[in-house]
């Protein structure tokens, strides 16, 4: 084994952020547009380009670069099986909306396919087979009755008794014809497209809030406006929950991925265990080798063990499973889930048509995000889509949505209590070079990281969001809210939302 196990090396951004991208204005003054997208992911790039099609004057506007965040690391499946979901969604919602979450999976799938040959995109886009496995009795039965929902719905599948590794299966359960890609190439382009078409990018242009009106306006953090005629919040997690109250209806979880090269060759697939904790394996190309993507561990944000034992734990797996040959890259990943798992895709309110929004794609934002933004195009187009009700803003479902309900603001309730009561018992001097961690300053709760330089970063640690205590991220360097998932880098600065203020610095 390598030294991981007693120093993790610090690895570089994921390969997908080798790829230059160039850099877009910032705006500087009110502008008036027909659709601003607050958001340049997946979603809000792809709404773009299909607004832009139209002829729809758009603007779209990220906080930092577009392209980053979760799309920028994102491990790029393009499929329609989205763990064990259509058994589930089959007994809580019916057969029919069940078949419809696939055909929108499935038509997000045809989209980008299509889409990549039509403009002849090189963004190194394979078939492949996506597999889910179980190796307990429990999650065999399980993955029986993801087989049983295929056969009800229609989904082209097959029943496997192996896969191609070390890995001692009971059972597992093949969607043929699924896909992969690199997202950023892909995405590119799309922009290229988008532009091409007339649509204005703005990059470090944060939105912060939403005036309401006949035509909504966004307000910026610089102060300045954007007025249009509807505005759709794609950032991952909207920046605008309130309104909807999302932040009682959905919670975060982080996932973590190695790039490896492996002494074992990778035999192609997509795969997945069914059993927790999740491992996911798969490759891609990466200077004519095949780079191969470990992942799992996930757990929700700013909670859990040290974040670096998760990093641990799926090098162990990959020793055992493929072997390492080289340490290339580590990252993690942001993941949402709504309640009862389906994204929520339309106007934020009913009483606010004009705001929408997309969020809750847990892991599988390629299609569920291209699925959204097709939905998105519609709903501003004023067109028929079969898809709205199923994945409508206001559904709430007793089953099972009241029991997780409670769960989740339970949980943050108890997280938001503990926070203002615990003891601290460190002090800022004592942490080494490259050590942060929660401290008392002048008898108050305190974030404090100690660089490499010795040059000590100290912040409050409220949530900028909600109130909730942040805690340190030893694997990632960051401050993480375990309320509702924001995170903010060591010194303050807003990584991932909700939040979309910084830490308050605070000095000695």
């Amino acid at each position: 084994m390598s030294d991981l196990h007693t120093q993790m090396p610090q690895f570089p951004e994921p390969y997908w952020r080798d790829l230059d991208l160039p850099i877009y204005n910032k705006l500087i003054e009110d502008t008036q547009v027909d659709v601003a997208i607050v958001g340049g992911g997946i979603t809000g790039i792809t709404t773009g380009y299909l607004l832009a099609k139209e002829g729809v004057k758009v603007a779209l506007i990220e906080a930092g670069r577009i392209l980053n965040g979760t799309t920028g690391h994102t491990t790029a499946k393009i499929t329609a099986q989205h763990g064990l979901i259509y058994d589930e969604l089959i007994s809580h919602f019916g057969e029919e909306k069940a078949k419809l979450y696939y055909e929108a999976s499935e038509d997000a799938l045809q989209f980008i396919r299509s889409t990549i040959q039509t403009n002849k995109i090189e963004c190194d886009f394979s078939d492949q087979d996506a597999i889910i496995y179980a190796e307990s009795d429990q999650y065999a039965s399980k993955v029986q009755n993801e087989a049983d929902a295929y056969q009800k719905l229609g989904i082209n599948g097959s029943v496997i008794d192996s896969i191609p590794f070390d890995i001692a299966i009971k059972t597992g359960l093949t969607m043929h014809k699924q896909a992969q890609f690199h997202p950023l190439k892909y995405l590119r382009e799309l922009v290229k497209l988008f532009i091409e078409a007339g649509g204005t990018v703005y990059e470090n242009t944060t939105a912060v809030d939403i005036e309401d009106g006949p035509n909504p306006k966004v307000l910026l953090r610089s102060g300045k406006k954007i007025s249009c005629n509807h505005l759709v919040a794609a950032s991952h997690y909207p920046f605008c929950d309130k309104k909807g109250l999302f932040f009682a209806r959905m919670y975060v979880e982080r996932a973590y991925i190695l790039g490896l090269k492996t002494k074992k060759a990778f035999p192609g697939g997509m795969y997945i265990s069914a059993d927790t904790p999740t491992r996911s394996l798969r490759s891609t190309p990466i200077d004519g080798e095949d780079l191969v993507l470990v992942s799992g561990e996930g757990h929700k944000t700013g909670q859990g063990i040290d974040t670096m034992k998760h990093y641990r734990n799926l090098e162990s797996f990959a020793e055992e499973v493929l072997g390492i040959q080289e340490y290339m890259y580590r990252w993690s990943a942001q993941d949402i889930y709504t309640l009862d798992k389906v994204p929520y895709i339309g106007p934020i309110t009913d009483e606010q048509q004009k705001v929408l929004i997309a969020t809750g794609y847990r892991k599988w934002g390629m299609t569920n995000g291209t699925a959204a933004a097709i939905l998105l195009k519609d709903y501003i187009m004023n067109k028929e889509n079969k898809y709205k009700e199923l994945f409508t803003t206001s559904r709430f479902h007793s089953d099972p949505e009241i029991k997780k309900f409670i769960s989740v603001n339970a949980d943050v309730a108890k997280h938001l209590i503990k926070g203002k009561l615990e003891f601290v018992p460190k002090e800022p001097g004592e942490l080494e070079n490259d050590e942060g961690a929660v401290v008392m300053v002048d008898g108050q709760r305190a974030g404090a990281y100690k660089d490499h330089d010795g040059q000590l970063h100290l912040v409050d640690t409220t949530c900028t969001h909600l109130g909730c205590e942040v805690e340190w991220n030893h694997g990632e360097r960051t401050w993480d809210c375990p309320c509702h998932g924001s995170r903010y880098s060591y010194d303050g600065e807003v990584f991932n939302g909700p939040a979309t203020k910084p830490l308050k610095k605070l000095d000695m």
